[in-house]
């Protein structure tokens, strides 16, 4: 994805100078190379901060919710998708926003890589073509980029943005060969018992710090269920409770969940989180043809009906 950020940078000295923008919501740099930082740009003197790669992995969308102003803002298949959802729910207004569309040949995943390395700490990571090297102080290696994808970027059908004002290059070819729900068909032929061994190890590491929740477009509740001043689950991470709130909040993205993977990405216990939300992915694509943030002139999920809906569980 090399010139992409010369181009994002074009783009917004360019919307800032015709005043079609009042903020630039992208990346820069970060103290962590891995962790490219969310910047919101409203100084034409500051887009040289803006900047694009492999590692650009958060949801940029969850910065759009209940804006009022002129808003640029790059975006990739999944964070377009985020962006119709917005549009839908009536947090933010299309005339309201520039979508510059991001061609998305995937997000590093930096687990993968901290584990290649053996946890030495990076200082630096220089992308080249469809590789990129690794710095550390007195070692440095390089890897292919496609052997440490994100488990979302190697089964996504969506790569390029599905709304946008204009692209920086050229649109990329969708992905075929891993099928979307493989891992999901995989727990799906599990016993009962072994459904709630998976679960029971996959959460067991949750120490309820909501990074999940918080980094979600999608989570934008003036008051979340779990912070209610009378909970009807306690907030211990005893494992029933823990559950509540995953399956809960799952529950809430039924239909929504764009599989934009920055859940997993910022859970400081490598909890496989997407996998709630994937399983209703499923359902919601097999027995109703639906796949979330693919088009402005549907309404969400949950909130539509038809006279040839699916009802045979009725």
């Amino acid at each position: 994805m090399e010139g992409y950020t010369e181009k994002i940078r074009q783009i917004a000295k360019r919307l800032f100078e015709e005043k079609r923008i009042d903020i630039f919501i992208g990346y820069e740099k970060g103290t962590n190379p891995f962790f490219p930082r969310p910047t919101l740009i409203s100084d034409p003197q500051e887009v040289e901060k803006l900047i694009w790669n492999s590692n650009c992995g958060l949801n940029l969308c969850t910065y759009l919710t209940g804006r009022k102003e002129r808003i640029g803002i790059v975006a990739t298949g999944c964070v377009s998708r985020s962006i119709v959802n917005h549009i839908i729910e009536n947090q933010i207004k299309r005339e309201k926003i520039y979508i510059v569309g991001i061609p998305c040949k995937g997000i590093i995943d930096y687990r993968k890589v901290l584990r290649r390395i053996e946890g030495k700490e990076v200082l630096r990571i220089e992308e080249e073509g469809e590789s990129f090297k690794v710095i550390c102080d007195g070692f440095e290696e390089r890897f292919k980029k496609e052997d440490f994808l994100q488990e979302n970027c190697l089964s996504c059908t969506h790569p390029n943005p599905v709304i946008y004002d204009e692209l920086v290059a050229d649109p990329v070819t969708p992905r075929s060969e891993r099928p979307v729900y493989k891992d999901v068909e995989e727990i799906e032929k599990k016993s009962p018992k072994e459904k709630r061994s998976y679960i029971e190890q996959a959460i067991e590491g949750c120490i309820r710090c909501y990074a999940c929740r918080n980094v979600c477009p999608h989570c934008y509740c003036p008051t979340c269920f779990i912070d209610e001043k009378i909970p009807y689950f306690g907030k211990s991470i005893d494992f029933v409770d823990t559950l509540t709130f995953h399956i809960i909040r799952a529950m809430h993205l039924a239909g929504r969940c764009t599989d934009c993977g920055s859940c997993e990405r910022v859970c400081p216990m490598g909890i496989p989180i997407r996998i709630f939300v994937k399983k209703l992915n499923k359902d919601a694509f097999e027995l109703f043809s639906w796949q979330s943030g693919m088009s402005l002139e549907k309404g969400q999920l949950l909130s539509t009906y038809r006279r040839d809906d699916y009802d045979d569980f009725i």
